[in-house]
């Protein structure tokens, strides 16, 4: 009898557990803001050892600082997309213009941002 109860709360307590991490990662796919940004695709790599991630960084331009010196405006941001990816790959060192979506959270496993793109648009 004592088995048997205790065998009923271990498996409301994973149960439980199991709802509360679908929840905590719905939550933190939700796309908090999303948008595009235009610049020259500067860098475009696949990093990690066991997963592999795509991550790339836009040149938005320069800033003008104190007196008369620029300072680059680079915007770092991670894919999951292979077919993106590969427009990516094609475009380093021409004027783009990304769409991308925040997340709250990512995990190691998804990018190194929280910025995913998800559109590529070459600008002439």
């Amino acid at each position: 009898m004592k088995n048997n109860i205790a065998a009923k709360v271990f498996g409301i307590i994973i149960l439980l557990l199991l709802v509360g991490l679908g929840i905590y990662y719905a939550y933190t796919q939700y796309t908090y803001s999303e948008g595009t940004r235009a610049g020259i695709l500067m860098k475009y790599s696949t990093k990690g050892y066991v997963f592999k991630t795509h991550e790339g960084q836009l040149n938005l331009g320069g800033v003008s600082a104190q007196g008369n010196t620029l300072v680059n405006n680079f915007w770092d941001f991670s894919v999951r997309d292979e077919k993106v990816s590969k427009q990516l790959e094609s475009l380093e060192g021409r004027k783009v213009q990304l769409h991308y979506k925040q997340i709250i959270h990512q995990f190691k496993w998804q990018g190194e941002t929280p910025y995913f793109v998800d559109k590529v648009t070459e600008i002439e």
